[in-house]
């Protein structure tokens, strides 16, 4: 049986259409990759793309946009409101079929390595591949951003598991790791005030006592003149999506907000949409078995 494994690199570019363009045609045409998904958001400044395949050819045409975005992307005048080390930010690697945790950590030192190597780029082992428990958190590893860098790196506990012990002048650094799947999704606001979604991301976190596997940061969206809750839960089979979005609801209300909307961020497992359906529809026997697409032939 061959071995699949997704890859869901986020760039620090998500306004240039041009330079999105050449970024991602490096996942295109590729024998033994297929190109998914990819999203941009302009208040971000950022781009998520999501792509499967055999493991080595994934791994080449990850390092291909590697060499892209490092060669387009200047960090010195990057602004947005996620926050970002690198040109490429984090690179992920997630077992999908015939392949271990174990295959998928060692998959992710490989790449790391030979970013390192090629392109002279610190890089940081985090997730299930981290080196320390204090580089698990993705959180952590990016705690300072880009323009902060040069004074951790001076740290020697955040000295970069591969690479120069400097930040690459132009790309910062990078955060490959090995990872369950997790959903990236964000809460919009009806209010302008940053310091609420903030407040609202704090208590819905599970670094600050709320919900397990849940990350959370308030954002302000300029464009949209609103406020944002962005999420990443880590694991949708414990923690479940709307649970999340209800809390959000919920510590809302107290400050007299309500709910703008929400969008997605990649790719969902239909588990999580149709326990999401479930809810807000009181439906007590919804399973795949019911979904018309699951009946198709392939």
């Amino acid at each position: 049986m061959h071995k699949i494994v997704e890859c869901v690199p986020n760039f620090s570019e998500g306004r240039d259409a041009g330079k999105i363009a050449m970024i991602v045609d490096a996942f295109r045409g590729k024998e033994g990759v297929k190109l998914l998904d990819y999203s941009n958001d302009t208040d971000h400044n950022r781009m998520v793309v999501t792509v499967i395949g055999a493991p080595e050819a994934v791994k080449l045409a990850m390092l291909e946009a590697t060499r892209t975005a490092i060669s387009v992307i200047d960090l010195n005048g990057h602004r947005g409101q996620h926050p970002r080390i690198g040109a490429v930010d984090v690179v992920p690697f997630i077992p999908v079929a015939n392949m271990t945790m174990d295959e998928a950590v060692a998959l992710s030192k490989e790449v790391a390595r030979e970013m390192a190597q090629r392109y002279d780029l610190p890089v940081y082992l985090y997730e299930k591949s981290a080196s320390a428990p204090h580089r698990e958190n993705l959180a952590a590893v990016r705690k300072g951003a880009f323009e902060g860098l040069t004074e951790k790196m001076k740290l020697p506990e955040w000295n970069p598991d591969y690479g120069p012990a400097t930040p690459h002048p132009t790309a910062g650094a990078v955060a490959v790791g090995a990872r369950n799947f997790l959903i990236a999704f964000n809460v919009n606001l009806n209010t302008t005030d940053p310091a609420i979604a903030e407040k609202i991301a704090k208590k819905i976190r599970f670094i600050g006592g709320g919900l397990r596997y849940c990350k959370a940061i308030g954002i302000h969206l300029k464009e949209k003149n609103l406020v944002q809750v962005s999420v990443n839960l880590t694991d949708p089979s414990k923690t479940r999506l709307y649970q999340i979005v209800e809390m959000i609801r919920f510590e809302a209300a107290r400050y007299g907000v309500t709910i703008a909307g929400s969008e997605l961020i990649g790719l969902i497992p239909l588990e999580a949409v149709l326990d999401t359906m479930s809810y807000y529809l009181g439906l007590e026997n919804l399973s795949p078995a019911q979904v018309l697409e699951s009946h198709l032939p392939m």
